[in-house]
């Protein structure tokens, strides 16, 4: 028997096979590190048996279960590529992505059968399985009950790619980033130190697993190290309260991006939920408004801000839990296997303080876009990859992400940076949701609009917010108008999709400020 070091199930299986790796808590069912590893080498055996070699692709359309994990270490396995996609694409959207990724296998759950038999012809797809949980006569369960343990080991190198995660697509079709087993080595080790995993974690994963902050935001890490992962297949902010506070669960670990935790504080049972077992709970993947920060902190529970995306594994910065109170609203300071600097439009570096686009290069980076040789220089200054974020250093180094480059918009010459205003919004009891756009204005440019969500049974008049802001914010970052509406759009993630409001609102009349 051989062990290879990037076949982290196997280890596992070797030297603690009897502990639980993975438990569905919506089928009411454990893996064990024996279970889970004999599944992927089954797994691998099969598509050995369909023709799958190295470097090709193999595709999975699943709701967050064991067997997307099972796909991920099966291929690594033969050096095959794990495509996970995103359940809630359409039909055209995800024919965009096989046709792109060109998978040599598409293993999907019962509930998309309808979808991934239109995709299996229209994508030429050679192979498919399905995976019924109702019934253990599945074609899944039958390739894996047919199929040897036993399969042709391939020697992968950390420059090997191991999965193409596709970007979400908020601007024009989604990009293949390319994620070799290199990134994913580098981000256990940029990740766990910080987070506190170890084999006796044990995380409830709520992101979806197509998303790279369900995979690697802590499950990969915590697989590694031979901890425990909860999945569940849909958030409910009051469900996910009951598990963290379930003493048999034991769950040390938590997750997400801002929505999440913005609901669960707003849930009933918030503020009765035990937290105490909480060690880390972990916020990425947007600005946090810092209600919602103080909001966990008034319960007792830091959280630890990151910052990261899909090109970089995706751990780039962390806050440390000694910082959270001082810091709040940081993203904290570079990984330790990363480097970071910001610049100017020019690509100067910036001093401390001053706002710019924040680069990141390290050995947790992508080395591209799959089938984009172009979009992948463009991404890219030398071995800088260009992050589309606006950030800063204060004066002790610490990261503060302003907001996405692209969300701000210039008003009568002057930046304005959404996550500012919205922080500011946030402060109104009544609002639940909020986000502002930029729109365009014949004297300033561009103005800003108040997109809003109310809470249940509040009301709120345009005029008091305008005027609540004026009092908080610089009049030019003052928003000009105000819409409410009854949600706001969102990816599979929870983050605003804030190119459909502009979609929405562009165009409307805004009542100017006096």
């Amino acid at each position: 028997m051989s062990v290879k070091y990037y076949d982290w199930t196997a280890h596992h299986a070797y030297t603690r096979g009897d502990k639980v790796a993975i438990t569905d808590l919506d089928r009411e069912q454990s893996l064990t590190y024996a279970q889970l590893d004999g599944r992927a080498s089954r797994l691998a055996s099969w598509l050995q048996s369909v023709d799958v070699g190295k470097g090709d692709r193999v595709a999975i359309l699943a709701p967050n279960c064991a067997e997307i994990f099972e796909a991920s270490f099966g291929c690594a396995k033969i050096g095959a590529i794990c495509v996970p996609l995103n359940w809630r694409l359409t039909v055209p959207e995800l024919d965009y992505i096989l046709n792109d990724s060109s998978p040599q296998v598409l293993i999907y759950d019962e509930k998309f059968s309808d979808q991934a038999e239109q995709l299996v012809d229209r994508c030429a797809i050679p192979a498919k399985l399905m995976i019924d949980p109702e019934d253990a006569a599945s074609n899944y369960e039958n390739a894996l009950a047919a199929a040897s343990k036993q399969y042709s080991a391939v020697t992968c190198t950390h420059d090997d790619v191991a999965m193409i995660m596709y970007t979400s697509g908020t601007t024009g079709h989604p990009k293949g980033a390319m994620i070799t087993h290199g990134m994913n080595f580098y981000n256990v080790v940029n990740l766990a130190i910080p987070a506190g995993v170890n084999s006796d974690t044990v995380q409830l994963v709520v992101l979806p697993l197509f998303h790279t902050g369900g995979m690697n935001c802590y499950a990969n890490p915590i697989l590694h190290a031979g901890g425990q992962i909860l999945l569940i297949r849909d958030f409910d902010p009051g469900r996910a309260l009951a598990i963290i506070g379930d003493t048999a669960l034991g769950v040390t670990h938590f997750f997400g991006v801002p929505a999440p935790y913005q609901f669960m504080m707003q849930h009933p049972n918030f503020m009765d939920t035990d937290l105490s077992r909480l060690k880390t709970a972990g916020v990425g993947g947007a600005p946090c408004a810092e209600a919602i920060l103080k909001g966990w902190l008034n319960r007792g529970v830091n959280l630890i801000q990151g910052w990261g995306m899909t090109e970089t594994s995706p751990g780039g910065t962390a806050l440390d839990a000694a910082d959270v109170l001082r810091k709040i609203g940081s993203s904290g300071k570079p990984l330790l296997h990363t480097e970071v600097k910001i610049v100017d439009d020019a690509g100067n570096t910036l001093p401390w303080g001053e706002v710019g686009e924040l680069l990141i290069r390290g050995p947790n980076i992508t080395p591209g876009y799959w089938n984009k040789p172009e979009a992948t220089r463009d991404a890219f200054v030398e071995d800088w990859l260009k992050t589309g974020d606006a950030a800063r250093f204060d004066d002790e180094g610490f990261i503060y992400i302003v907001d996405r480059w692209k969300d701000m918009y210039i008003s009568g010459g002057e930046n304005v940076y959404p996550a500012e205003v919205e922080n500011i919004l946030y402060q109104l009891p009544e609002i639940a949701e909020a986000a502002i756009i930029g729109v365009p204005d014949a004297r300033w440019g561009e103005t800003g609009k108040a997109v809003l969500v109310l809470k249940p049974g509040q009301h709120l008049a345009p005029e008091t917010v305008i005027s609540h802001c004026l009092k908080n914010l610089a009049k030019f970052k003052v928003p000009n108008s105000v819409s409410f509406i009854d949600a706001l759009p969102r990816n599979a993630t929870g983050k605003v999709l804030k190119r459909s409001l502009r979609e929405q609102f562009v165009g409307q009349d805004a009542p100017a400020i006096s």
